[in-house]
């Protein structure tokens, strides 16, 4: 079985950093494209930044600059730097890993919250 289990989310204040994990377990993590997307309330889930086995990255322009994604296939964890954090990066962030052409595997979540 397939899992991704993400960690490190919680309250910070604008302007604040986190970093989040996410340890991925059951296929193998290095051939497939990693991403983080995010979920705000009220609102639909959106890519936030992805990498792909190669090293690639993409991010949405909302955090070019401040978010840096990076993988360490010797763990099988994809991480996302956060810094600069502003209260609309509240969300609930989840992993992602697979082919981009597949439906890929999810995480459970971690709440990220940004507020003085």
């Amino acid at each position: 079985q397939v899992q991704l289990v993400e960690s490190g989310g919680g309250l910070v204040q604008p302007g604040g950093s986190l970093r989040l994990s996410c340890a991925a377990s059951g296929y193998i993590f290095s051939i497939y494209t990693m991403a983080w997307y995010r979920q705000a309330p009220g609102k639909q889930r959106e890519l936030v930044a992805s990498i792909a086995r190669g090293g690639s990255t993409t991010y949405t322009y909302s955090v070019k600059g401040r978010f840096t994604i990076s993988r360490d296939n010797t763990k099988n964890t994809v991480y996302l730097q956060m810094n600069s954090l502003k209260p609309e990066d509240t969300a609930v962030y989840y992993c992602w890993g697979g082919f981009p052409s597949d439906d890929g595997y999810w995480g459970q979540g971690t709440q990220v919250t940004v507020s003085s």
